[in-house]
């Protein structure tokens, strides 16, 4: 492999077949013919220009953000929640693949410097304490939101989002929430069928109460195939752009202190080419795509009848890089892949809320997010282009906006209108949620 030279890829040498008694009753095959995923990389070993006071004791900190930064911004009580009692046991879980192992040596530096609580209270799948920049940044940062919320890792060597999905509903108590930093463009997957049938996956996982959030991708509109030179067309993320889970995009700070924050030019958003626009988001979309400063991109960059994403948004641009603990120092690292944790440590967080209160699990958070929009923090300027060609991407606005979503947490709001409803809001004919 050109970009792996320690990889050798094998390929199949002649398509595959089932048996005639056996085909009629095959929905769909996955997982056979596609090459191999590899994960992009992070954007790691980055400098920080905040002006905050440097919290953590580790002075590779300064500059960058951290759990303090982040607990501020998005109004987050200094102290962490009581572990939880035997009658509402909580839970969450990050997804690994592909060799993204943690160090426990690497938890414990991070979490004695910045004074979190970074441990991992499971593992699915096997560890084998090589420290993986990825799968440390996941732990570090929704265990800092989430503080005494048990925490599962879960961890595949191959990656497949289907046989993860179907996975994860066969645990034995599964956790409540889960983020995951891994995606591909939707071209890039086996077919249509498998995308529908991972978001099948995704629905029966919702219904049973447990929560699935996905990182929105690093390439802003134009994914990892990019969005053409003569003939331009944007390239929606999967599984972002799905319906049945959470799209968590990227910001940076405005400014060099923490306050306002604008739309991280590498932000992963838009419109699926694949799916249609859920109930639950009717309005939102209708009411950015109506919108003066939206200003949209040419018709045929884009589909207009697809489901928009990002859903919500947190810190992850490369202005405003994460402070970790990796392979034995201190490293500022950026992208969704550290929005996605924190926005899921901070669910997890409200889960406690529930389930303390002998409330359900929030299950699918979709319908929730789009019907209390005042609970999050509206990012209403910057552009999702790429960074590299400033006509493509898509605007800022004033609500919801397929740059950063609805905006970024707001924990005191949020943790008000969570336990206020009785029942959480349903999508309607597109899935139920279990309350």
């Amino acid at each position: 492999h050109k970009d792996r030279p320690d990889l050798q890829i094998l390929r199949a040498s002649r398509s595959y077949a089932l048996p005639e008694i056996l085909a009629k009753d095959v929905d769909m095959i996955g997982d056979l013919l596609q090459f191999p995923r590899l994960q992009v990389p992070l954007k790691s070993n980055l400098t920080g220009s905040g002006t905050w006071p440097n919290a953590c004791s580790a002075s590779g900190c300064k500059g960058l953000v951290t759990p303090a930064v982040l607990k501020q911004r998005y109004n987050l009580p200094s102290k962490d929640p009581a572990a939880p009692s035997f009658s509402s046991p909580n839970s969450m879980a990050v997804a690994e693949f592909e060799n993204q192992y943690f160090k426990d040596s690497d938890l414990d530096k991070f979490g004695k410097a910045c004074h979190v609580n970074a441990e991992v209270d499971r593992v699915v799948g096997g560890n084998k304490g090589l420290p993986g920049v990825e799968a440390e940044l996941d732990i570090e940062y929704i265990k800092a939101m989430a503080g005494s919320v048990p925490l599962t890792v879960v961890y595949n060597g191959d990656y497949s989002l289907l046989r993860w999905a179907n996975q994860i509903s066969s645990i034995l108590n599964p956790p409540y929430v889960h983020s995951v930093s891994y995606g591909n463009d939707e071209a890039q997957q086996t077919s249509a069928k498998y995308m529908y049938t991972c978001n099948t996956a995704f629905l029966k996982a919702g219904v049973r109460g447990i929560s699935i959030l996905f990182a929105s991708g690093d390439q802003g509109v134009c994914g990892r195939e990019g969005c053409g030179f003569l003939k331009v067309r944007f390239k929606p993320d999967f599984p972002a752009a799905s319906p049945y889970i959470t799209a968590v995009g990227g910001t940076n700070f405005l400014g060099s202190s923490i306050g306002e924050e604008t739309t991280w030019s590498g932000s992963g958003g838009g419109f699926s080419n694949t799916f249609e626009i859920p109930s639950y988001q009717q309005h939102a979309v209708a009411a950015y795509k109506s919108s003066p400063d939206a200003k949209l991109p040419p018709q045929a960059w884009w589909n207009n009848t697809g489901r928009g994403y990002p859903d919500v948004s947190a810190l992850g641009g490369t202005k405003t890089p994460y402070c970790i603990a990796s392979e034995g120092s201190f490293q500022g690292v950026a992208g969704t892949s550290a929005s996605s944790p924190v926005v899921a440590g901070i669910f997890a967080r409200l889960n406690g809320l529930r389930l303390a209160a002998g409330k359900s699990p929030m299950g699918f958070l979709n319908p929730f997010i789009y019907a209390n929009p005042s609970a999050f923090q509206d990012v209403t300027t910057g552009k999702n282009g790429g960074g590299f060609r400033p006509k493509l991407g898509f605007n800022a606005v004033k609500g919801w906006d397929p740059a950063t979503g609805w905006g970024t947490p707001n924990y005191e709001k949020l943790a008000k209108v969570v336990m206020e409803a009785v029942a959480l809001p349903q999508a309607k004919n597109d899935v139920s949620i279990v309350v």
